[in-house]
């Protein structure tokens, strides 16, 4: 087999299937009717190129730099996805997301083609095995909508197809004689672009693997291309329980009544569906977008599980954003949301290192008898550890000068100068002491 370009032999020995879905040159035309809500007529009609792009925004011009971006990466939206852009300009989220930009060619030394070294980490072709108890298969090269920010490049779209049953054949023994994995993700490329029948017999693969405890799907159907969640899909996968989905929503604009209706679909199934958002510059990087996001997808039980630092691959230096960035918004989101709805802050790893997380800094010191903590607005408290503490002196309350005071037990708190939960307390005390007043005789 011929390899296509930046397919690695590792990964494209398992691409030797032609793709499930064949493609067509025709123009989306309508939003209304069987064929838009038919998720292979969204796989046909998906924009492929520049010529396509601009039928379909007749007002976007075409530059060199988004030919040369396209040229090196590969191009396609799904009909529905592109129905999402408002305006043909960067203030767009859909359309940083989904439409390549000359900002992709930049290419500082630090971005790689497999920043995470899943290839050195492949036992077998198709299987990334880098943490012990867990195991990532690369079920097709293939998805729906190619996103400017993946970090899989190298693979998705440089050859669309599906994995082999030799392939697979391998990747079950392994598994076999592998017994400590008990955690198995499905990705991709999108391994919901493949037929029904073709995700089951990867499932079923998975599944017959004994030590096997779970199994877990990598997809963003749900966002660009929803109409692929069909009761077909979701009966099939409630057969191979305990089953996840991750999901990628990265911007309020892409939860639509057709995007919530999908998740809507695959939770009633008793699948949970969790998701993981990428930290984009110009796209998400607002504390407020987030919280909105967040929020909205808990509405719709969807639970959100990582925010991603952006991944050093090639094309997305004009997306990354500097961790401080990050961590400032976890910052604002404690406190603002509940737990449930806060994902956590990671940075995978260069060099195959995996999910590193990173916090603001709420432990500001510690000594045997305390430990000082911070909360969410700045006010500081002294954590008692278990022992003996009559040497470290007498507890006192009320105001002290400092952490050091804290940590050697003089006072209990350093509250913030008239943080929110202290006006509020002590609007609470002005209230109640005015209600005793009134109650008063004279």
């Amino acid at each position: 087999m011929q390899h296509q370009r930046g397919c690695p032999e590792t990964v494209g020995d398992l691409c030797d299937e032609p793709p499930l879905i064949e493609e067509s040159g025709a123009a989306p035309d309508s939003q209304h009717g069987q064929l838009w809500n038919d998720w292979r007529w969204q796989m046909r009609n998906r924009i492929r190129t520049l010529q396509q792009l601009g039928a379909r925004f007749k007002s976007l011009p075409v530059t060199q730099g988004m030919a040369a971006a396209t040229a090196k990466f590969p191009l396609a939206i799904t009909p529905y996805y592109a129905s999402l852009i408002r305006t043909l300009d960067g203030s767009d989220p859909v359309f940083q997301m989904c439409v390549p930009q000359r900002q992709e060619l930049y290419d500082p030394p630090c971005l790689k083609d497999d920043p995470l070294a899943e290839d050195e980490h492949m036992p077998v072709p198709g299987l990334v095995h880098r943490y012990p108890d867990r195991a990532l298969l690369i079920a097709t090269t293939t998805c729906s909508t190619y996103c400017r920010h993946c970090t899989r490049k190298r693979v998705a779209g440089q050859h669309e197809s599906s994995i082999a049953g030799t392939r697979l054949g391998q990747i079950t023994e392994y598994l076999s004689v592998h017994p400590e994995i008990k955690d198995v993700v499905i990705s991709g490329g999108d391994p919901f672009t493949m037929a029904t029948d073709a995700i089951e017999k990867v499932l079923a693969a998975v599944r017959s693997v004994s030590s096997v405890d779970i199994v877990r799907f990598g997809t963003r159907t749900p966002v660009v291309m929803p109409m692929r969640i069909t009761d077909e899909l979701v009966q099939m996968l409630r057969k191979y329980h305990p089953v996840y989905v991750n999901t990628h929503f990265n911007h309020p604009a892409e939860l639509t009544p057709d995007a919530i209706d999908a998740c809507r679909r695959l939770a009633d199934a008793g699948i949970p569906v969790g998701n993981q958002t990428v930290l984009l510059r110009g796209v998400n990087d607002d504390a407020q977008v987030l919280e909105e996001l967040f929020r909205n997808l808990v509405r719709h039980r969807v639970r959100p599980y990582y925010l991603f630092q952006c991944d050093l691959v090639h094309g997305v230096e004009h997306f990354r954003t500097p961790l401080s960035r990050g961590i400032e918004v976890m910052e604002y989101l404690r406190g603002r949301l509940s737990g449930l709805a806060i994902p956590t802050f990671v940075v995978d790893a260069p060099h195959g290192g995996g999910k590193i997380p990173v916090l603001p800094n709420y432990v500001v010191s510690s000594s045997p008898s305390h430990t000082v903590l911070r909360n969410y607005e700045g006010m500081m408290v002294a954590y008692p550890e278990p022992g003996d503490l009559t040497a470290f002196g007498a507890v006192r309350e009320g105001e002290t000068k400092g952490v050091w005071e804290l940590l050697h037990g003089e006072g209990t708190r350093n509250p913030p100068r008239m943080a929110s939960a202290a006006r509020r307390r002590k609007a609470a005390r002005a209230s109640a002491m005015n209600a005793m007043q009134l109650d008063m005789p004279f």
